[in-house]
């Protein structure tokens, strides 16, 4: 289906912080439990460039729409303390600016304010498809930036989350499919919804459940709202991939044996410490690597270490029992010298005892 023909654009709203005004006066700024009509068509009026004395044409044609809200995740409600100044000052009962006794300045405004803390809602707004259109086209291509109820509140994801044709709010939400953050996260059966009711030729009288929203901007400028029905209902949804993702780990760096390259700076290296290992002086057997950096072929002469077996064994063992990364022990630096000591000593006492023990007698062993 074409995008013009579509009568249903999704706003994905989820951020760490939201917050969307419903009765909210003077110095206690609390949010409502969900997007407000009034906040949702706000954004898409900040997304199209329109300041607040400018979108009172708008708004007629905007509240036009039906709104639905699927609360996908509901949040927790945090307090914040702000203090507000901008130089304005406080108004005392008898018409005065408050002033501090100590500088003499105006006093600032202190509030308390709610927010949603990790919200996530769905939004579908159904309509004319020519402002269907319109609104997707402004968040696709916001003129300003928009963001979830107030300036501190900027979203986390693309607002816009597609358009589509569907009979009615809540087939539309039940066609979006519910993401969890992780794979571990528990999958709800159904999810709460607010659908915005209005009468119709079937249903002209307002349901007995459906409650009063003060939320249906009629101006910004000054802030004037009218009222509309809600519903609470809930809507069966699919479950989709997560959203979070596990990063796979960075691929480890691994030395290639067989290499040419690294044959050769291995023979070289040999060469240079005169085929002797160079922690104990007994023939070298073998190269260490004291970094793993540029492993795979493309080693240099500074990256390997002519050790014999033991030496290699006794680094290699306590380079995984430190759950050392890139970088490993380089035998020649003193502070590993006592520890890789020990070590060998470890190796030559459980290798004699195996022996000694393979050539002991089942009777013997008894």
């Amino acid at each position: 289906m074409s995008a013009s023909a579509a009568n249903t654009v999704f706003l994905r709203l989820e951020g760490p912080l939201q917050a969307w005004g419903d009765a909210s006066k003077f110095v206690m700024r609390r949010t409502a439990e969900a997007p407000t009509k009034s906040g949702v068509l706000g954004l898409i009026c900040c997304a199209m460039g329109l300041p607040r004395h400018a979108a009172g044409e708008r708004l007629r044609e905007l509240n036009e729409l039906r709104m639905g809200v699927r609360i996908d995740r509901p949040g927790t409600r945090w307090w914040d303390y702000h203090t507000v100044g901008a130089r304005y000052g406080l108004v005392t009962a008898e018409g005065k600016i408050k002033r501090t006794a100590s500088t003499g300045e105006y006093e600032t405004l202190v509030s308390r304010r709610e927010y949603l803390c990790d919200a996530s809602f769905l939004v579908a707004l159904q309509g004319d498809a020519e402002r269907i259109e319109d609104i997707r086209d402004a968040l696709q291509n916001p003129k300003w930036p928009v963001f979830l109820g107030r300036k501190s509140c900027p979203p986390a994801m693309p607002i816009a989350a597609g358009q589509d044709h569907y009979p009615d709010l809540l087939a539309a939400l039940a066609d979006q499919p519910w993401r969890p953050r992780s794979r571990n996260e528990e999958r709800p059966e159904d999810v709460p919804c607010l659908i915005e009711w209005r009468p119709s030729q079937d249903e002209s009288t307002a349901p007995e459940d459906a409650e009063v929203w003060y939320d249906a901007p009629k101006s910004f400028d000054p802030p004037v709202h009218e009222a509309r029905l809600v519903q609470r209902m809930r809507v069966k949804v699919d479950v989709g991939d997560p959203i979070q993702r596990r990063t796979p780990p960075p691929p480890r760096a691994r030395a290639d044996y067989g290499n040419t390259e690294y044959r050769r700076r291995r023979e070289e290296r040999l060469a240079h410490d005169h085929r002797l290992c160079i922690f104990c002086k007994s023939p070298a057997t073998t190269v260490q690597h004291v970094t793993y950096r540029r492993a795979g072929g493309g080693e240099t002469f500074d990256d390997l270490r002519s050790l014999c077996r033991l030496c290699h064994d006794a680094v290699t063992m306590i380079e995984y029992g430190l759950g050392m990364g890139l970088d490993r022990i380089n035998p020649e630096d003193p502070r590993w010298r006592d520890r890789i000591i020990e070590k060998r000593d470890e190796i030559v006492q459980f290798r004699s005892l195996a022996t000694r023990r393979r050539r002991l007698s089942a009777e013997e062993v008894e």
